[in-house]
């Protein structure tokens, strides 16, 4: 932690329905926190029924609040909620230091990581969609002095200009970023036609899914032990020992309450997992190398259908690659295909074939290659395809 680190207050609201979870959420937000580069000094949960409407925690809190902050020194109050412009510009007042809240915290963690162009459009996109009610409300703030001096001209001109240049940033970047999902639905329409099936790694932020996705595929992406180090996906290609092929994607990592402005401005990265309720899935339970073997044992008990695996050891990874791999064969038919040897169409396919099936036999005689494979059902018809007049290939059942 550097020494100028901004000290922090945390704050917490604790209802009826959220109270076994308001402690482990101040945890969480401390995490977010650390991640910011700011130093947690004060933590306070306020109980109350229902957020107060004009300052969150009810004014009595408020001055508490402020007197404990005086007394540790803070610098920055971080509410574990999203507050409307009016309480921000309340709780400012009365405790006269900077006030953000958790979308406001997470914003800037990812403007901290962003490194690609399309990782930035996507940042600023959800900052400006935050900033932009928060400016009408500042418009509603000038209309309460009454009208008349020092409420017209460049005052409200400046608003109503940095309203509409906000407005037309958002239009462009939204422009930008709608090329780049275009771009990325042909590069998976692309690997579709190639037959080479994707896993996607998905998982809570910090869950290890990057030093996972260095390990299956011998990348050097950049992993630490800290929330949204990963914004932008990547996918590399894997060969399995049987000599399939498929493509690893690694995401950006989920966290409890993500800003609704944030997954909409990363809808073009999280599109690698869209669907993923019907495909196969192996839960994985990661940085077994932090708990005791009695924990391993239960966990193996609780779930015998999870791989559990240290990504940065290495423990558990060749097994997980077989249940991808058994998962991927699930839905197969055997079957033998016969190929002419001399037609160019007819070896694509033999690679093809090598790439997303498991091949049993291959033998080549007098110019015909004949292979008998378990070929995944969704990809028989695309294999067994013939060059437009070229004669047909010969298809049976594998024995």
């Amino acid at each position: 932690m550097p020494a100028h680190a901004e000290r922090a207050a945390l704050v917490g609201l604790v209802t009826s329905s959220s109270r076994g979870d308001a402690d482990h959420s101040l945890d969480e937000l401390a995490g977010l926190a650390d991640a910011a580069g700011a130093r947690v000094v004060l933590r306070m949960l306020q109980e109350r029924p229902k957020p107060d409407p004009a300052t969150f925690i009810g004014a009595g809190k408020v001055t508490s609040l402020a007197a404990a902050c005086d007394e540790a020194s803070v610098d920055v109050v971080i509410f574990d909620n999203e507050l409307s412009p009016a309480q921000l510009r309340q709780l400012e007042e009365r405790l006269e230091r900077k006030v953000i809240d958790r979308t406001q915290l997470i914003l800037d963690i990812f403007a901290r990581r962003a490194r690609t162009r399309e990782g930035k459009w996507q940042v600023e996109l959800a900052q400006l969609k935050y900033l932009l009610p928060r400016l009408v409300g500042s418009s509603a703030a000038l209309s309460r002095l009454g009208g008349g001096i020092g409420t017209r001209g460049p005052g409200e001109t400046k608003l109503e200009s940095d309203r509409r240049r906000i407005r037309v940033r958002i239009q462009a970047i939204q422009k930008e970023i709608d090329q780049v999902r275009q771009r990325r639905s042909q590069l998976r329409e692309r690997r579709h036609k190639q037959s080479v099936p994707t896993v996607a790694l998905v998982g809570y932020t910090n869950a290890g899914k990057t030093t996972l996705f260095n390990r299956l595929t011998g990348e050097t992406a950049v992993a630490s032990n800290a929330l949204f180090v990963t914004l932008d996906p990547l996918v590399r290609r894997v060969r399995l020992p049987d000599s399939r092929e498929l493509l690893v994607s690694d995401t950006v990592g989920f966290i409890d309450r993500l800003p609704h402005a944030l997954v909409a401005a990363f809808s073009a990265t999280l599109e690698e997992e869209v669907g993923a309720s019907d495909v196969p899935m192996v839960a994985v339970y990661n940085k077994i190398d932090t708990i005791s073997t009695d924990v391993r044992r239960r966990l193996r008990e609780a779930d015998p259908s999870a791989a559990l695996i240290s990504a940065t050891m290495g423990d558990g990874a060749a097994e997980l690659m077989q249940m991808i791999a058994s998962r991927l064969a699930l839905d197969t038919r055997r079957v033998t295909i016969t190929f002419d040897s001399g037609k160019e169409f007819d070896r694509q396919q033999i690679g093809r074939l090598y790439r997303v099936a498991r091949v049993i036999s291959h033998v080549a005689t007098n110019g015909r290659v004949v292979i008998e494979a378990d070929v995944p059902r969704r990809f028989i018809e695309r294999l067994t395809a013939v060059d437009e007049g070229s004669g047909k290939v010969e298809v049976g059942s594998g024995k």
